[in-house]
């Protein structure tokens, strides 16, 4: 048998768990990747609203994929600032 090494460093922490077609992912992408699998999280008003602005310019990715991921979290996060307000 023989053995077969790598000589790259295999990606390490959350950055491993998030695919990466192109070379370089921006904030926005990753942040959309992660916060699609998201379910269920409690977390302040304002970090759903920095969330949603970090996501927003991701609604125009010339990747459909981006475009399509980035559209359902920032729908998902605006939903969720608005069950938030006062008097729900």
């Amino acid at each position: 048998m023989s053995r077969v090494t790598s000589t790259q460093p295999l990606p390490r922490g959350i950055n491993a768990l998030i695919p990466n077609t192109r070379a370089q992912a921006t904030p926005g992408e990753r942040a959309a990747s992660q916060l699609l699998h998201l379910r269920e999280a409690t977390v302040p008003v304002p970090v759903l609203a920095a969330a949603a602005e970090l996501i927003a310019p991701q609604l125009d990715d010339p990747d459909p994929a981006t475009r399509e991921a980035a559209s359902a979290v920032h729908t998902r996060l605006l939903a969720a600032i608005e069950d938030a307000a006062p008097g729900r």
